[in-house]
């Protein structure tokens, strides 16, 4: 396996720039995980280590080789993509050993890696059959068995569970992670959603603006998001959002007076504009406390309890696992437990 440097990496289409400035090391046998909004520049990161897209400027290693000038080929990395692109005509077993034949591999040694990475991933029943007799799922794992059988020096993923349905992503994530925790190789995954990047990574990066906002574990950007798009777009149901002015003695004050006490930052000035953020699971509902917010929508979802609430016309969301909150009336009692408070100055950057 390998170690993946990139510096200052940087990519424009014409006129347009798409990356700015990218820099990032991945560890030898690390799981990292691009994750943002669509037109984030993710894709093309990850299509740019693996020599689909050229670099405008910068430069990317791997195994402390420089890659800029090399052909995908010449990377000795492996890809695998969203559309599956697996040969229609061949079967299963062809599909997966087709590089080796086509590196002249010896046919014993092919049809021994063939067969390990089936047993692998349960392919083992369905060596014979051809792609259009396969369910999304097969396709994926027969993907992913085609990466698997060359030994490359990092697996790269490009939202490969986007066309599966929600059980089968579920099955994919778990099977992907064990397949890591098996082969031990590096891996680059690229996903906007946030659920498969905080349930695979040892290390997200979250990306926004062909600009990178945040690198660290996925808990690290959850418990501290940096700023204000990492702390929306990690966690569902979202962070809620309430701006306000901050008041030196450790308090945000919101449009209606309401004061939310939080601890004190020091590089606050009084009055400064803020935005107070609090995840929907860390509201608490309080019966003895003196701040009522309007009910405006009840989703209950099986596991737990979504509230749809608005105090004094700020909307936020209340996430319990009490059922009880099923029969809230028009009114529920809120607090904001200064422990869960995160707040962000006016340029969205946490303040701490």
């Amino acid at each position: 396996m390998a170690s993946i440097e990139i510096s200052a990496v940087a990519k424009s289409f014409g006129p347009f720039a798409v990356l700015h400035g990218i820099d990032l090391d991945i560890a030898d046998s690390e799981f990292i995980v691009l994750v943002g909004p669509s037109g984030c520049g993710k894709s093309t990161l990850l299509r740019m280590i693996a020599g689909l897209e050229s670099v405008t400027a910068g430069e990317i290693s791997i195994d402390g080789r420089r890659v800029n000038e090399l052909a995908p080929k010449d990377r000795d990395i492996a890809m695998v993509f969203q559309s599956y692109a697996l040969y229609p005509h061949m079967s299963v077993a062809d599909n997966m050993s087709y590089s080796l034949r086509l590196r002249k591999t010896a046919k014993e040694k092919i049809a021994a890696m063939v067969s390990d990475a089936g047993a692998k991933l349960g392919l083992a029943p369905l060596m014979e059959r051809r792609p259009k007799a396969l369910s999304g799922g097969q396709r994926q794992r027969v993907a992913m068995g085609r990466a698997i059988v060359r030994q490359p020096k990092a697996f790269l993923f490009d939202e490969p569970l986007s066309n599966l349905d929600a059980r089968l992503r579920e099955q994919m994530r778990a099977e992907i992670k064990k397949l890591h925790a098996d082969l031990g190789a590096t891996s680059i995954y690229v996903t906007h959603d946030q659920i498969e990047a905080m349930t695979l990574a040892d290390r997200i990066v979250a990306m926004h603006g062909g600009v990178v906002q945040q690198v660290g574990a996925p808990l690290d950007l959850y418990d501290r998001p940096a700023n204000l798009f990492v702390a929306g777009f990690i966690g569902s149901p979202a962070m809620n959002f309430l701006d306000g002015r901050y008041a030196r003695e450790g308090a945000v004050v919101l449009p209606d007076g309401t004061r939310i006490p939080v601890a004190p930052r020091e590089n606050l000035a009084e009055g400064a504009q803020v935005t107070l953020g609090i995840r929907p699971e860390h509201v608490a509902i309080v019966p003895e406390s003196p701040m009522e917010a309007a009910v405006e929508l009840i989703e209950p979802t099986g596991f737990g309890i979504i509230l749809h609430l608005s105090l004094h016309g700020l909307p936020f969301k209340v996430f319990t696992l009490d059922r009880e909150a099923l029969k809230a009336g028009p009114k529920v009692p809120v607090a904001f437990p200064s422990q869960h408070l995160h707040v962000f100055d006016a340029e969205g950057n946490r303040a701490d």
